[in-house]
């Protein structure tokens, strides 16, 4: 049976971020290079990761030669994948089969204003347990729409930190007890070798049914720790997303790279 862990007496593990960037999005195509506040997004994603201080190296990992040739322009490491990818975590495996790396951070191309110190955070959860085969992050809901709203994924986590369920749905169910609800932050870690075969694990009716990627790992009888964060995802998924943000940028409410 595989190993997925890695030995206590290991020398420190080598954490490769990698930022999956496609230009078909089939919501807003070719957002990666749109720009915001003077550059393409995807140059403030890399950017911003590059001074996340876990990472050993960060990696584009595109099918887009306009893409490619972008990220070449403003000194990024950038690798061609193929093109007949389902999702960007088989675009992520793919690049990192061929890196040097013990530890693999699947960082989103469309989150201009990701927080190095998030990446940090869920990042260390793996360095510090061997045991560990993946990792995510959760933020407190503080807006109660969210709690019903389909588009923001719920978590549920034990004692232990690790995941129990992740939902569309208000999960728990509260019957006047007041507990919190966390929204899950998309920002996945994942030990290579797990990495590597995750595509190849059985997707089950739970993913099937939720349309979330993640729930593979637990169907198949995996431990993904969740770690909490302050960081509020900003995620542009469409040229709304994008006006929002701009104008937020603009009104101080939050800060581009610098």
């Amino acid at each position: 049976m595989l190993h997925l862990g890695v030995p206590l007496d290991s020398a420190p593990p080598r954490v490769l971020g990698v930022i999956p960037a496609r230009f078909d999005s089939s919501r807003f195509p070719g957002k990666a290079l749109v720009t915001l506040k003077n550059k393409p997004i995807l140059q403030h994603v890399w950017e911003k990761s590059i001074k996340a201080t876990n990472l050993s190296a960060v990696l584009i990992a595109t099918d887009d030669q306009r893409i490619f040739n972008a990220a070449k322009s403003f000194g990024a490491e950038v690798m061609m994948t193929r093109e007949d990818h389902l999702s960007g975590t088989d675009r992520v495996s793919e690049a990192a089969a061929s890196q040097p790396c013990d530890i693999v951070v699947n960082i989103q191309g469309d989150e201009p204003l990701i927080d190095p110190a998030a990446i940090d955070l869920a990042a260390q959860a793996l360095i510090d347990d061997p045991s560990l085969v993946m990792s995510t992050l959760k933020r407190r809901i503080d807006i109660p729409s969210e709690i019903t709203n389909p588009n923001c994924v719920k978590v549920v986590t034990g004692f232990s930190g690790d995941a129990i369920y992740f939902s569309r749905c208000p999960i728990p169910y509260n019957r006047g007890v007041n507990e919190a609800y966390f929204k899950h932050i998309g920002l996945y870690v994942y030990r290579k070798a797990f990495l590597l075969g995750y595509s190849a694990m059985p997707v089950g009716p739970l993913e099937r049914a939720e349309s979330l990627e993640q729930l593979r790992a637990l169907e198949n009888g995996h431990r993904i720790r969740v770690i909490e964060t302050s960081y509020e995802s900003f995620g542009i998924d469409t040229p709304e997303d994008l006006a929002r943000v701009n104008q937020l940028i603009s009104q101080g409410t939050l800060l581009p790279n610098g």
